[in-house]
Parts: C-alpha cells; structure tokens; sequence
C-alpha cells in the first residue's frame, strides 16, 4: 500500500477492529499500527510568481495585445494605453537637448561671440605690450615723461586682466551650456521613460491568466488591469489555523487532495511559511510544491491539504471517541489514566497507562 494511501485509511482500519458487548457498550482493544500526526488545511492552487498587473500612468486602453490564456515572455507588451501628452513632452525634451549638444558642440553664437572678443583681446594685448616694452625702454634711458609711461603700462595690464577675464568667461559659458545639455539629455530620458510607461509589458516569462480592461476603457494606477504568473510552475496556498501554525517546518510533507481529481492524493513539500496572520479569517498562509504535480493544473483550484508534522511506523493507537476527556480511558476495571502520544482527527497514540490485550470501553455519549 502507498504511504500516502496509508495514511488515509486509518479510519477503514479501525472500523474492522473486533469488539465484544459488555452491556450495551462497545469494546474494543488497541492495536499497533502506523501512525501519522498532521495539520488539516484548506488549499487552493496557484501560479508560481503570480502577480497583478497595475499601470503607472492614466489614459485610455487603446490596444491589448494578448488574449487569456497566451504565453509570455519577460518584456512583452500586453496592453497599451494612448496619452498625446508624453508623446508631445518627449518630442520637445529631444528638440531641447539636441539645441544643448548643439550649444555645447562650439558652434553656438555665445561662444563664437567670446571666442571673437578673446581674438580681439589678443590682439589689443600684443599692440600694449609693444608700445609698453617700447616707452620702458624709453624711460629707461629718461627719454619721455612719467604720465606717457605709466599710461603705456596701465594699458598693458588692463589688456592681460581683460583678456584673463574673458577666458574666464569661455570656461564658466562651456560648463554652463555642459550642465544644461546633462539637464536636456535628463528630461529626454525621463520623457522616455514616461511615455513608456503608456505601454505594458510582462515582468516574467509566464501565462497571462486575466485581464480586466477592454479596449476604450480607462486604467488608472488603482485597479489592476491583469494577472500574469508562470506557466509550468503551480504552487499550493494552504491556510493553516493559528493553534497549528507553530507546529510547521519548512521540508515537511503534505497530502494533498483536489476536489477535481476526486479521491486521488497527491505529495508535496512544505516550502515557505508567511509570517504574517490574517485578522479577518485568524490564520496563516503557507505554499507547498506538488512532488510529482498533476498533469493539468488551472488558477484556484480548491482541496484540502495534510501537513504531517509526526509519523511512526508502529504506534499502540485507539479511536479518540474512547478518550475521557482527553487523559483516561474505560475499562472492566473502571477508568484508567492514559499517556497520549501523537493524535489526528480520527486516532490517538497511547504511550502509557494500557497495552494491546487491555478491552476498552466507548465511554457514554
């Protein structure tokens, strides 16, 4: 027999158990058998990575190119919304920058203009420093006057600082038409980027498993305008209770059954446990991967799941219905106190207190 089927038929088990009448109350002894405890949880399947697909820009859906059902890959477009003003934006932020890397190439009339006052300025400095050189020479030899010398030499400096100025000016005027190029060349990609954002596209290779908008309608950034997850990968949400959640480990197996393959039971593995508790249903989220999954597997496909968190392969175990509040059990001899070991919804595990030739009695409702 199957583990998995073993593990599910305790009950057919212990309805085969021999039982006497003493009086009117049913009798039965304990038996060794394999035993498992476990989690009960709701489970429902899903895509691995699902996810909703929201837009960051408003406008109206103008074409969507995909249909439920399709496969994508990572980038590909699945709607696209129609706004004239990115389209205007992005148009003028690429007219901008492109005067920028003009400006800053050389050939704009604020540096020609500069650059002709520098030319100009050398000149008038080469035409000082000779007639300066030329009156010191002068004065040297006490030829000429003191006021025509120190006119010549002022004039002289007058036409370094001019031109130490204007070369100033040339640098401050580049990095200047340099950082607004940067600027202008900024604004086209962020004008890109927004328009598009007017497109949406696929984060995963995967399945587009809804979509919510039609073609005329508006999108905004609130309501999700698909579900996109992978294609070949399904992952088991099973809802645990909170008494339960503390008793789960990461590796530990699950049985799964699916109201669509009727009694079939499927194995899994525990894989991830959500931290977080539901206050509105008081329990937690876990996913599980089918070890061997069915062959065809549909978005919120609704069963139960067994996470088994004990399991023995020989345990003395007896129904719960013959427990007495939960410690003793009945016998000829009256009420014995019992050890109870590992227990699931049907059987008990007895450590202590009785053995396989003690006759118990069902206790009265």
């Amino acid at each position: 027999m199957p583990n998995a089927m073993k593990y599910f038929s305790l009950t057919a088990i212990f309805s085969a158990l021999l039982f006497a009448c003493s009086g009117s109350a049913e009798k039965i002894y304990p038996e060794k058998l394999p035993m498992t405890e476990s989690v009960y949880a709701s489970a429902t399947v899903q895509p691995d990575s699902l996810y909703q697909v929201y837009s960051v820009a408003m406008g109206i859906l103008d074409n969507v190119w995909v249909e439920e059902g399709d496969k994508v890959a990572k980038g590909d477009r699945i709607l696209q919304i129609t706004n004239t003003s990115p389209e205007l934006n992005t148009e003028n932020a690429r007219l901008s920058m492109e005067l920028a890397r003009k400006n800053y190439s050389g050939s704009s009339a604020v540096l020609n203009s500069i650059k002709d006052e520098i030319q100009a300025a050398l000149l008038q400095l080469k035409n000082d420093s000779i007639n300066y050189y030329r009156q010191k020479k002068l004065w040297d030899q006490n030829i000429g006057s003191k006021v025509e010398f120190d006119n010549k030499k002022l004039g002289y400096e007058l036409s370094q600082n001019r031109l130490e100025l204007l070369k100033k000016k040339l640098d401050q005027t580049k990095n200047e038409l340099k950082t607004q190029l940067r600027q202008a060349e900024n604004n086209y990609k962020t004008s890109r980027t927004t328009s598009s954002d007017f497109t949406i596209t696929s984060k995963i290779n995967g399945t587009v498993y809804a979509l919510y908008k039609k073609t005329g309608e508006i999108v905004n950034t609130v309501e999700p305008v698909a579900a996109v997850g992978k294609s070949d990968l399904f992952v088991v949400e099973l809802l645990v209770d909170e008494v339960d959640i503390v008793k789960l480990r990461l590796g530990q197996k699950v049985f799964i059954t699916l109201d669509s393959y009727g009694e079939t039971v499927f194995e899994g593995t525990l894989e991830k446990i959500y931290p977080r508790k539901d206050e509105r249903s008081q329990t937690f989220k876990v996913e599980a991967l089918f070890n061997d999954p069915p062959v065809t597997l549909y978005p919120g496909l609704s069963g139960e799941g067994n996470i088994v968190i004990a399991e023995k392969k020989e345990a003395l175990v007896i129904p719960k219905t013959y427990l007495i509040n939960g410690s003793k059990v009945l016998t000829d001899k009256g009420e014995i106190p019992v050890t109870i070991g590992l227990e699931n919804m049907v059987m008990v595990e007895i450590l202590d207190g009785i053995d396989e030739n003690t006759a118990i009695l069902k206790p009265e409702p």
